[in-house]
């Protein structure tokens, strides 16, 4: 084979590669940019997810002064302030991730977190901290006591956040591990309560 029909063949495969990816991207809507070159119409594993839509009957607010929780997912009140807005939206992202010891300390976006990861996560959304804070020194975090708008509950052990009224807390759950919204308050018995100055 000569060096021009080489290259012909490369070229060829080239433009069909080429063609496939635009495909793809075509098909899904999305492309994600490769570390090795590239695109793929996959996103990979330490990307966050693209927004989801929102399901036609999910109200864009809850009404004033405390969260609402459909199926899952906390709706900010109409009335809470942007910071605790942004808190809400950001705990939503890893709403379903699993538990995994350590989980949310190494990045942010992580396979699956621990009980101050998914607070930190959560907190970081709100701009209320730049790195991940293991549960211990949350209990030094912020100003002390209980806030308006959040509260996080922490001992050597363990960390949980109370957002619009609304239990962020990675124990309690009855389907799956990992952190999860509930309705029912956890004893805080043991806890030190903390909160973002202001909130």
């Amino acid at each position: 084979m000569t060096f021009a029909q080489r290259a012909a063949r490369f070229a060829a495969i080239c433009t069909f590669l080429t063609a496939l990816a635009v495909a793809s991207v075509c098909t899904t809507g999305r492309a994600w940019a490769q570390p090795h070159g590239g695109i793929s119409a996959v996103s990979p594993e330490s990307s966050p997810p693209p927004a989801e839509a929102a399901p036609t009957e999910m109200p864009a607010t809850a009404p004033a002064g405390a969260a609402a929780l459909v199926r899952g997912r906390a709706v900010a009140p109409v009335d809470a302030p942007a910071a605790v807005r942004k808190v809400i939206a950001a705990a939503n992202k890893i709403r379903t991730k699993p538990y995994i010891w350590g989980g949310g300390h190494g990045r942010w976006w992580d396979r699956g977190y621990d009980c101050s990861g998914a607070v930190s996560f959560a907190l970081r959304g709100g701009a209320f901290l730049d790195s991940p804070l293991p549960s211990g020194p949350m209990e030094r975090w912020g100003s002390p006591g209980a806030g308006r708008w959040i509260t996080v509950y922490a001992n050597a052990g363990h960390a949980y956040a109370v957002i619009a009224g609304l239990r962020w807390d990675t124990s309690g759950n009855t389907g799956g591990t990992g952190p999860r919204w509930h309705e029912d308050m956890a004893s805080s018995a043991g806890f030190v309560a903390r909160h973002p100055p202001g909130y």
